[in-house]
């Protein structure tokens, strides 16, 4: 999409960095429990050529409100990070069928498994197929 006679949109995205969550995921009964600090991430593939022009929210994808969808995925315990991942990719591609792609990071800060290590985790490179209904 054209934005104006010298410019052109070659790619564009609305992000969240670093949400914090304290949630319930993990394979061990003590996390499941007692539950554990992470982080969420993501980049999504939105044009928004139209609100760069107009100004106006409406015109955009809100992240407050993809933030909402985040959260309430966040908040089903799950043993794998993996599955809620999906969970949280598949509810934005279902609400935002707009969204062209999306590069998710989901960090367990501090995992149970005896190293010094800032986070582990699992990371998400999705391309929206609107052609598998």
């Amino acid at each position: 999409m054209m934005t104006n006679s010298r410019m052109k949109n070659n790619g564009s995205f609305v992000f969240i960095k670093d949400a914090r969550f304290h949630a319930f995921h993990g394979v061990m009964a003590q996390e499941q429990k007692v539950g554990s600090d992470f982080l969420v991430s993501l980049r999504l593939g939105y044009d928004i050529s139209k609100a760069m022009q107009t100004d106006k929210v409406s015109d955009t994808l809100n992240y407050a409100d993809v933030y909402q969808l985040i959260k309430i995925e966040m908040q089903k315990p799950s043993a794998l990070l993996e599955h809620v991942a999906g969970r949280i990719a598949r509810t934005i591609f279902k609400q935002y069928p707009e969204v062209e792609s999306i590069d998710l990071t989901l960090t367990k800060q501090n995992p149970p498994m005896g190293a010094n290590c800032q986070g582990a985790g699992v990371e998400l490179h999705l391309i929206n197929d609107k052609t598998n209904v």
